[in-house]
């Protein structure tokens, strides 16, 4: 009979089935998710994907919300074709989003290095700087900028006093869209704080290094803030571009819902609310609307395609 010494190993008893943790915590908190989340979902059924899909039907029905809606084809979408308000509508927009986005990015950017140097008192700048991207959609401050470049507004005012008689800016065929142009320009806080942000993250080191190379204060720009900041500008570009499609309150109300002078402030969205809420063609209104969205997804695709050829990741 042998018997077991202190070197010996002791024989491992075999273990037992696991106890299963009760499976009512998971549930009873995903019941609760749930329950959260009702209101959310009624809203995004009954407010987004209803009217949604409810406009697709109608892009194919001749409607004028009196009347039942009549199937109509691709009708509506050959009419665009030769319907001039449209691609005056078509032209606007187009000219506003490839000048107004670029020159908002760009003076966002200034403002955010000019910030990032460590001025005191940056909280407030911030601050002050992010003010006109809350109100600059505002109806509000579409009628303040209409009464800024009105007959006797503040510009026209300004240039009386150099011994310039102005007119309105906003009743020239030549001028009224540029006023848009800068009110677009003048929201720069947002991008400019995220822009702000990404400078932060930017480590010291590399600017050191790049002082060390004889890297002057543009090539240090040029080669180190500009590829490392390359996301946060694709991120900007696509938010301001999608939001310069968009744009409709500012000119509505600065343009008296005409999209005048001369069409040079006919927006897309503003024909699109004439064509709906004013004629009351709301089967034209919503082919027109998905045209739109259309293009808003294949504008921020090939943004997407393009970026692998100049943004920059930290892994590239």
């Amino acid at each position: 009979m042998t018997m077991l010494t202190d070197r010996e190993p002791a024989v491992e008893q075999p273990a037992g089935p696991k106890r299963k943790r009760p499976a009512f915590h998971l549930n009873r908190q995903g019941r609760a998710a749930h329950i959260f989340l009702i209101p959310w979902q009624l809203g995004f059924l009954l407010i987004t994907a209803v009217p949604l899909f409810a406009s697709l039907y109608l892009a194919f029905t001749d409607y004028d919300i009196l009347n039942p809606p009549e199937w109509s084809g691709l009708e509506n979408f050959r009419r665009m074709v030769h319907d001039d308000q449209f691609w005056a509508s078509v032209k606007v927009t187009l000219v506003y989003v490839v000048v107004s986005v670029p020159l908002q990015l760009g003076f966002a950017l200034l403002l955010a290095l000019v910030l990032d140097r460590g001025l005191s008192g940056l909280a407030f700048y911030r601050s002050a700087f992010y003010l006109p991207s809350l109100l600059g959609t505002s109806v509000a401050i579409a009628i303040l900028w209409r009464e800024i470049f009105g007959d006797a507004g503040l510009i026209n005012k300004g240039l009386a006093v150099i011994g310039i008689d102005g007119e309105s800016w906003l009743q020239n065929p030549r001028t009224a869209l540029a006023t848009l142009i800068i009110l677009n320009v003048w929201t720069f806080g947002s991008p400019m704080v995220i822009f702000l942000a990404g400078l932060r993250q930017i480590p010291d080191e590399l600017y050191e290094a790049a002082k060390v190379d004889g890297a002057g204060v543009w090539r240090q720009f040029t080669h180190v803030t500009v590829p490392l900041l390359t996301p946060i500008i694709f991120f900007n570009l696509i938010l301001q571009t999608i939001g310069a499609f968009q744009t409709f309150t500012q000119a509505h109300i600065i343009s008296g819902g005409t999209g005048g002078p001369a069409n040079s402030t006919l927006f897309y969205t503003l024909y699109v609310y004439q064509q709906g809420f004013v004629a009351f063609d709301m089967g034209y209104a919503s082919a027109l609307a998905w045209v739109l969205m259309a293009v808003i997804g294949l504008v921020t695709a090939l943004h997407f395609v393009a970026s692998k050829y100049w943004v920059f990741y930290g892994d590239n």
